[in-house]
């Protein structure tokens, strides 16, 4: 019983703490992966794997306690038997990982809505690459699948986008209303403008008439 108990409890602190540095290039991404893998245990689809995957996640924690306890100057040996294990790791990570995108397909092939909702929310599917693919299906099956995880972010991020397009649709309409506003008001302006210089040419002229009026009155009498 004892033994049962500590068995998870070494597995989750090795889960959570850090990856080992020795060839992190290759090791990072089984690592990082591990808790996606696990969640397959967890889809009915996938019962005669189970074991399998089990014993993947078994090695795979043995190999993160082997990388934690090498060092610099650990055996050539030593650090060889873990890259090949971490090899044969990453194969069998790339594996699982093409497994789960099958799934995704035969799912939406076979209008399969649970399976679609627990494999896109596995954490093993490129979700971003098939953002189109994911919400064609979501939209055409909205009754069968409840938008959690990775369908609501795309939801809020939807919303939030066309708030954001509402927002900017309203800044445009009102930065091209104060434009009209101005262009009026410039307009106005100059018609004012264009009407007091017309008048003000208009009493020069009735000026410049009365004055020549004016002269020719006075040759008038001086001619006579």
């Amino acid at each position: 019983m004892y033994k049962l108990f500590i068995l998870p409890f070494v597995f989750v602190t090795l889960l959570y703490c850090a990856n080992p540095k020795a060839y992190a290039t290759l090791g990072d991404k089984i690592y990082n992966n591990v808790t996606n893998i696990k969640k397959l245990t967890t889809i009915g689809d996938y019962y005669l794997y189970v074991d399998d995957i089990n014993d993947y996640l078994k090695r795979v924690r043995e190999a993160k306690q082997e990388g934690l306890a090498l060092t610099d100057n650990s055996p050539l040996k030593a650090k060889k038997d873990y890259l090949n294990k971490l090899r044969k790791l990453s194969k069998e990570n790339d594996y699982y990982t093409r497994l789960a995108q099958t799934s995704l397909e035969s799912s939406m092939a076979n209008g399969d809505s649970l399976l679609f909702s627990k494999i896109i929310n596995s954490g093993l599917i490129d979700t971003k690459a098939h953002k189109k693919e994911i919400l064609d299906y979501y939209f055409a099956h909205s009754k069968d699948i409840n938008a959690s995880g990775v369908i609501q972010s795309y939801l809020d991020e939807s919303e939030a986008l066309k708030r954001k397009r509402e927002s900017m649709y309203k800044r445009r309409m009102s930065k091209k209303l104060r434009e009209e506003q101005k262009i009026k008001r410039l307009r106005e302006r100059d018609k004012e403008r264009q009407l007091e210089l017309e008048k003000k040419l208009d009493k020069e002229v009735q000026k410049k008439k009365l004055e020549i009026r004016k002269e020719q009155k006075e040759e008038l009498i001086k001619s006579i």
